[in-house]
């Protein structure tokens, strides 16, 4: 067998592979001899079937069966010992051409390269958003936590600041939801009016139009689905059932203790210290994923090279579960291009900056993993035995292995951005944040 590649550019070749009847006629005859040996013919003893009717009978499938795998096993130790660095797989040129009563063939296999190209992450300024939890959010959280420990105190009539809790009805858009709303949750004036003074048992009818700060406020309190949320002006019928003052929790060391154990927290101040690194531990996360998104679509937009696009195309074409028009593999290709970039800056990237994981840094992953869980049940000294034998059981489960390499290989990356990559950090609160981000 002798295999000759043909570079026709930088990003297409073609590989040749002339196969002589040496080659397989071993593997053939093996596997006839097998065939005459099991076959049920009728009229023959299992085992004494002429070999002429085995040949005729299953000689050229067996032929282009047996050619098939040496092809493939060639073609794979060919690519691995000439460390070709190819896109899809190889796609027969020629097969319709063989002639498979000939003893040798000469196969063609066009080839897709991948490009050559540079990865410069210091190239273009990305922002890195330090989101910081600023007095007036400190401030809603502790009014949040103050009514979420405080008591009701039902009443008949509401007034401002009250909870109602009724049902919203509308026959026109099938409205039937009941909900608990306060008085903070409407922004319409009239709305807001025709409420106040209403008492338990009362229906009042409200225009939805601008009762809401947020249109998605109705499909939280009214139950419309999201399409219908955005900009719905109809009139609906509110019949209050329940009327309750909420009286907020004392800022005590009994509230204290069972927000955060015993002692942890011993005042205002020291609450509010808490919320801010609870808050900001949690903005970090955004934050990361933010900056992990803007640096990929930046070096995506600015990093530059050409692919064989023609072989692509057709490769697609060719392997998916059915075969696809010429202007739907153009299609397809044009939606997966940008992930197929990234793919192969990515690969670069952990290539020459050694970001790969390995099987002990994903062990020692599980087993923090594992910590953590059994801390939140009490368990705070689990012995190594312990997490050696359950990091074996989940490194055993395929999904979980392949969950946690990402989470590991997502950290591995976005650690070296935020060491190499051309950051400009931005102190920001979390309102302006999300504006700001994700306008």
């Amino acid at each position: 067998m002798n295999i000759t590649k043909k570079e026709i550019d930088k990003l297409n070749a073609v590989l040749t592979v002339e196969v002589s009847k040496e080659d397989y006629s071993v593997n053939v005859e093996k596997v006839l001899n097998n065939y005459r040996k099991t076959a049920n013919v009728p009229g023959f003893r299992k085992g004494h079937i002429p070999m002429g009717m085995v040949k005729k009978q299953y000689g050229k499938a067996v032929l282009v069966e047996e050619v098939n795998k040496l092809l493939q096993d060639a073609l794979h130790k060919y690519l691995t010992e000439e460390k070709l660095d190819v896109l899809g797989n190889p796609l027969p040129k020629n097969e319709a051409e063989i002639n498979w009563d000939a003893d040798d063939y000469s196969f063609e296999f066009e080839l897709g390269l991948a490009p050559e190209f540079d990865v410069d992450v210091k190239d273009k300024e990305v922002v890195h958003y330090k989101i910081v939890a600023d007095d007036e959010l400190l401030n809603n959280q502790v009014k949040t936590i103050r009514k979420q420990y405080g008591k009701l105190i039902s009443k008949n009539e509401v007034e401002k600041g009250d909870e109602i809790t009724g049902t919203f009805t509308s026959e026109e858009k099938d409205i039937e939801k009941k909900t608990t709303v306060t008085t903070e949750d409407i922004a319409g004036k009239k709305q807001l009016a025709s409420l106040i003074g209403a008492k338990v048992g009362d229906t009042v009818t409200l225009k939805t139009k601008g009762m809401f700060a947020d249109d998605h406020d109705n499909q939280k309190f009214l139950g419309v689905e999201h399409d219908e949320a955005h900009g719905l002006d109809i009139e609906v019928s509110f019949k209050i059932e329940e009327v309750n003052k909420r009286e907020m929790a004392e800022l005590n060391q009994e509230l204290f203790d069972k927000l955060f154990g015993e002692g942890v927290v011993t005042s205002e101040e020291e609450l509010k210290t808490k919320i801010k690194e609870d808050a900001e531990g949690q903005f970090a996360q955004q934050s990361d994923q933010k900056l992990l998104n803007d640096v990929v679509d930046s070096l995506i937009e600015n990093t530059k090279f050409d692919l064989p696009e023609e072989f692509l195309q057709r490769w697609i074409a060719m392997t998916g579960e059915k075969r696809l028009s010429e202007e739907d593999a153009k299609a397809e290709f044009e939606r997966s291009e940008k992930g197929l970039r990234y793919q192969l800056i990515e690969g670069k990237l952990r290539a020459e900056n050694n970001l790969q994981v390995t099987f002990e840094e994903l062990k020692d992953h599980s087993k923090n993993m594992i910590k953590a869980q059994m801390a939140q049940f009490g368990q705070t000294n689990p012995t190594d035995e312990e997490l050696e034998s359950i990091a074996a059981r989940i490194l055993s489960n395929k999904e979980e292995v392949e969950r946690l390499s990402e989470q590991l290989n997502s950290a591995k990356l976005l650690n070296f951005f935020k060491e190499n990559a051309n950051l400009k950090t931005k102190e920001i609160t979390y309102d302006k944040f999300i504006k700001e981000a994700y306008a």
